[in-house]
């Protein structure tokens, strides 16, 4: 409550910046209950600019404002997992750094998120199959939200990848986000980048999340220098591990997973990704 009370302080203080900031561009008088404080917006309007109201009035909700912490993630499925869906969340598990997977049982939702937070976690991945196809994926932060749901296609595990694959790196991911231009798109890239620590310089694996048609692929990858003569960097050479699969958003939740009364922050409607030139991320 203090850190809403802050920000709409500075709302406030944005807003009748904006106020005079138009009104001096348009040449027009400057609005009355503006008159004793124009002469100090006018000395600050000149240190700033728009954004800085603009990332203050963004803050107000930051569910992610919680200092220098790496994640810590809980991984599990749903009830009666086929195989494949075990083994993709065995591959899930190394794919997020510091993430542990837990069988799920009988196990209710409450009980997971409830456990989740007394131990410290920071979010809840569960992963859904259909006919032994992992075809659902809801990441839910902790303690209090978002929850993001994503139907899931295409899934290729690390077995399934032709060639040789390499192994599994430890080390912390550097991520390549491309295509994500609308609020939405940002929203889904705020959440997405969470699950992982900030990557080290010195890392050599890199995951990939790109936006084509709202549909998310999900690459990940290991690279190397190809030497040329002399010892000349020629080339770069992306080695894929796996998984990978297609990711399409369909509901943000502003509550946790099991909180079902939890108001819906977006949500895919009936005809909404059939209109035409609508871009949703």
């Amino acid at each position: 409550m203090y850190r809403k009370s802050l920000a709409g302080a500075e709302a406030a203080e944005y807003e009748k910046k904006r106020k005079l900031r138009e009104a001096l561009r348009e040449g027009k008088a400057i609005p009355t209950e503006l008159m004793g404080v124009a002469r100090e917006l006018q000395k600050d309007i000149e240190l700033d600019d728009d954004t800085v109201g603009a990332h203050s009035r963004a803050a107000i909700d930051d569910e992610y404002a919680r200092g220098l912490d790496e994640p810590k993630i809980l991984i599990t499925t749903s009830r009666r997992p086929s195989p494949r869906l075990l083994q993709f969340t065995k591959e899930m598990k190394l794919v997020f750094p510091g993430a542990q997977r837990m069988n799920r049982g009988n196990h209710v939702l409450k009980e997971l998120v409830e456990a989740a937070k007394r131990h410290g976690l920071t979010d809840l991945v569960l992963v859904h199959e259909t006919r032994g196809q992992p075809d659902g994926l809801v990441i839910s932060h902790l303690p209090h939200g978002p929850t993001a749901y994503f139907n899931l296609s295409q899934v290729v595990l690390r077995h399934d990848i032709k060639g040789e694959v390499d192994a599994m790196s430890l080390q912390y991911p550097h991520l390549v986000f491309d295509g994500f231009v609308t609020n939405l798109g940002k929203r889904l890239t705020q959440i997405l980048k969470h699950l992982f620590p900030p990557a080290k310089g010195e890392s050599k694996r890199v995951i990939t999340l790109s936006n084509r048609e709202d549909t998310i692929s999900f690459r990940h990858h290991t690279w190397s220098y190809e030497e040329g003569k002399g010892k000349n960097v020629s080339s770069i050479i992306l080695n894929e591990v796996g998984p990978r699969f297609e990711m399409q958003p369909y509901r943000v939740k502003l509550g946790t997973i099991d909180q079902t009364e939890a108001d819906d922050e977006w949500q895919l409607r009936a005809y909404t990704n059939t209109a035409r030139k609508r871009t949703l991320l």
